[in-house]
């Protein structure tokens, strides 16, 4: 007879969630992050960081967009502040991805916001069978 195993054993990664396909909604998110990430490489390795911010500012339409884009990332920052606490989520990593990366940011929370979704009401009823 073996003794039963401990409480805290440590259980395989597989363990931990149950497996929960990819939903629509997660494929485009998916596709808009890597594509959006791709680009800012690109604008990067081509204008470098200080030209980016140059051609931003070179007319007044440019500079324009920039604010605006501004404006709707610090309104987005909020949203995920309030969303993420109610969801028990952290905030912090993709608040620095955000005013890093731009919409990278909101696109990986919005992922990982879905996945938490579709991941839940599974764990629910895997929980509710055992």
């Amino acid at each position: 007879l073996s003794a039963p195993a401990p409480a805290l054993a440590m259980r395989s990664p597989s363990a931990r969630q149950p497996e929960v396909p990819m939903t629509r909604k997660q494929l485009v998110l998916w596709s808009l992050l890597v594509d959006f990430s791709l680009l800012t490489a690109w604008a990067v390795w081509k204008h470098g960081l200080i030209g980016i911010f140059e051609l931003a500012f070179s007319s007044w339409g440019s500079a324009l967009l920039f604010v605006d884009l501004t404006i709707s990332l610090g309104l987005v920052l909020a949203w995920m502040f309030g969303d993420s606490r109610e969801r028990g989520m952290s905030f912090v990593p993709y608040a620095a991805l955000t005013l890093a990366f731009g919409s990278v940011g909101p696109l990986a929370y919005l992922i990982r916001r879905e996945r938490q979704a579709v991941a839940t009401p599974s764990l629910a009823r895997a929980a509710q069978g055992a």
